[in-house]
């Protein structure tokens, strides 16, 4: 922790204005470096603490003590006070908004009053950084453009500054890799050290936050209601006790120990390989009916500060374990619920609260909306909202109906900010196909997208349990290396309504276990073995009918074979070696009955070493002998 301890000193003979000494106290003596204590000047009226690890990649917190607020009284503290601070280093200036955070703690305390003010800041670059404080107040201010000036009030101008160390951590964690952003090709990157980032994970259970040790959780409505024809019916609120075992001891809890079973649910799918998780942060009215941000289903205006702080303990985890965070911020029933569908006040500070809380993580996409049906004007309107909110330029995607892709998806080919298609497949054989279309009319209309695989059909099926499906072999085929083949940017895992633990009551991710095999050595395959950003889909380069090429033309060729056999490829001249992949098994590359081709021609690839029947993967590389 670090303490900024604010010590007036006199200074101007009225006593109108005070200057202050920072004393800014950075506890690093446990990562071996000699603690620091830097003098810095600063001016407030209030004490401000900074908490976290002054070290590049993380986060810190910046708590201001500053009026009493109550999450239900008015002046409404989410509404009608704008906290932003200005952090800068040289010419690098971010605009981070803030919120109220009730007594600084409430996620253990339960609190719904305090006078803490919170911003979180993401700390990119090591040396030197300085922050200043505003803090308005006014009618509706918070959802006001920042150049709607509000009444200074409180601690506005406080101001000060910190030292920030290089980076130390390494592995998974997202701390060091830097932001997760999509800033041109089909493919997000990490900002940090550069590299390049293809999905794999959970979309189901779609209400991964119906967890019953988050404060105020519960499932709204006619509790005996019969679910909606094409929908999953709750059985209650998430308890993951199958992941009670999973929980190390280190790991984080809240109120007393409350929290073990989604921190462990969370390692498991991790320690799988897996990086991505999809859920929502409001189903008011739709399928769940038992995830929300505000105190009450039914309020629009203000919002559950201990429930949130816990939201924040498991997203705070999930970048330690280097777990992305797909958040979906509505659904079909009920993205006409704020605003009518409109951008207006509910919808504006509903985005911004999240912003404000969650956007400092290093991996977060943010998705306007399963199986979407605002219009595109309204769309647009978010697109260009989040991104003036947004001061890390997250990804935004946007998941809609099979059958809709051209209404929702063309209108925003070449839209500033917008990332790509979360794609839902009726059929996904259709996978493959619809990735290579997306991918070209993006690169056409001169921004290529991201095209992710987030949801597979029959809408009642999704991705059976490994007991009912063993082999996944037609996800494989068609989803998973459909997906990747195509130049796709990942996919993430729909469990359909009729099966065991599915979308909305899935209790065990375990019930998936293989999937997540065969998902893990895809990554890796593409990981390991392809300059995957250099290459694109060239199905008709292979002569088999069913087969998938993804190429770099003249030194690289990877060839899905999902029933096994062999093709022919043709290549530009040189000579190339051949090698073999098992996509069931995963593990290193393996000889065939061929072990090297020419070109220029079309020479056979071969057979796999064993299997026959099997799928399999061939990676013709051009050899340094060519």
């Amino acid at each position: 922790m670090y303490y900024v301890f604010l010590s007036p000193k006199k200074r101007i003979p009225s006593g109108r204005h005070f200057m202050n000494r920072l004393v800014i106290l950075m506890g690093i003596a446990a990562i071996g470096i000699p603690p620091l204590f830097p003098a810095v000047e600063g001016t407030s009226n209030s004490k401000v603490e900074i908490t976290g690890e002054l070290i590049q990649g993380h986060a810190i917190t910046i708590t201001f003590t500053g009026p009493e607020g109550d999450e239900q009284e008015d002046p409404n503290p989410f509404l009608d006070y704008r906290l932003t601070v200005r952090f800068t280093r040289g010419n690098k200036i971010y605009r981070i908004p803030g919120y109220f955070a009730a007594d600084g703690q409430a996620g253990e305390s339960g609190a719904t009053r305090g006078n803490q003010w919170r911003v979180h800041f993401v700390l990119e670059t090591p040396g030197r950084w300085q922050y200043t404080a505003e803090f308005v107040t006014g009618k509706d201010i918070a959802i006001q453009p920042l150049e709607v000036k509000g009444e200074p009030f409180s601690f506005n101008g406080a101001w000060g500054a910190f030292d920030v160390l290089p980076a130390v951590k390494s592995g998974r964690d997202f701390r060091a890799k830097g932001f997760l952003r999509h800033e041109g090709g089909h493919y997000l990157r990490f900002a940090e050290d550069g590299e390049y980032f293809i999905k794999g994970g959970a979309d189901s259970p779609e209400n991964f936050l119906a967890y019953e040790d988050f404060d105020q959780t519960r499932r709204a409505g006619d509790l005996t209601a019969e679910a909606r024809e094409g929908e999953a019916k709750p059985a209650g609120l998430h308890r993951y006790e199958s992941h009670a075992g999973d929980w190390r001891p280190g790991d984080p809890t809240w109120r007393g120990g409350k929290g073990k079973n989604i921190i462990g649910a969370l390692n498991y799918l991790a320690g799988k390989g897996m990086n991505s998780v999809y859920f929502l942060t409001m189903n008011v009215q739709g399928d769940g009916n038992d995830v929300w941000p505000w105190i009450h289903p039914d309020e629009r205006f203000r919002f559950d500060c201990s429930k949130l702080d816990q939201w924040e303990i498991v997203f705070s985890h999930m970048d330690r374990l280097g777990l992305m965070l797909h958040v979906i911020t509505q659904e079909t029933e009920n993205d006409q619920l704020l605003d009518g569908g409109d951008l207006g006040r509910e919808r504006r500070l509903y985005y911004r609260e999240l912003i404000a809380r969650f956007g400092h993580h290093l991996g977060v996409v943010w998705n306007l909306g399963e199986e979407n049906t605002n219009t595109d004007a309204q769309r647009k309107d978010f697109i260009q909202y989040i991104k003036a909110l947004d001061p890390y330029g997250h990804p935004i995607v946007l998941h809609t109906y099979p059958g809709r892709y051209e209404e929702a998806y063309a209108p925003l080919l070449g839209f500033p900010g917008f990332t790509g298609p979360s794609l839902q497949m009726g059929d996904m054989k259709q996978t493959h196909a619809e990735t290579i279309h997306w991918i070209e009319r993006s690169q056409e209309a001169g921004y290529p997208w991201a095209v992710f695989l987030d949801e597979i059909g029959p809408a009642h099926t999704g991705v059976k349990p490994d007991a009912d499906d063993p082999e996944h072999k037609e996800v494989r085929h068609h989803a998973l290396w459909g997906n990747l083949m195509a130049g796709g940017a990942g996919v993430e895992w729909y469990f359909g309504y009729r099966f065991a633990h599915n979308d909305l009551n899935c209790e065990d991710w375990r019930s998936r276990d293989r999937l997540w095999d065969y998902t893990r050595y895809a990554l890796e395959f593409f990981q390991k073995y392809l300059p995957f950003p250099e290459m694109r889909h060239h199905d008709e380069l292979t002569s088999a009918p069913d087969d998938f090429c993804f190429a770099k033309e003249g030194e690289v060729y990877a060839i899905y074979l999902p029933h096994g056999g062999s093709t022919a490829l043709t290549l530009i001249g040189g000579t190339y070696s051949v090698h073999w992949y098992d996509p069931r098994q995963g593990g290193g590359l393996q000889e065939g009955t061929v072990n090297m081709v020419n070109g220029p021609g079309n020479p056979s690839v071969g057979e796999a070493p064993e299997n026959r029947g099997q799928d399999w993967v061939v990676l013709v590389r051009k050899s340094e002998k060519g």
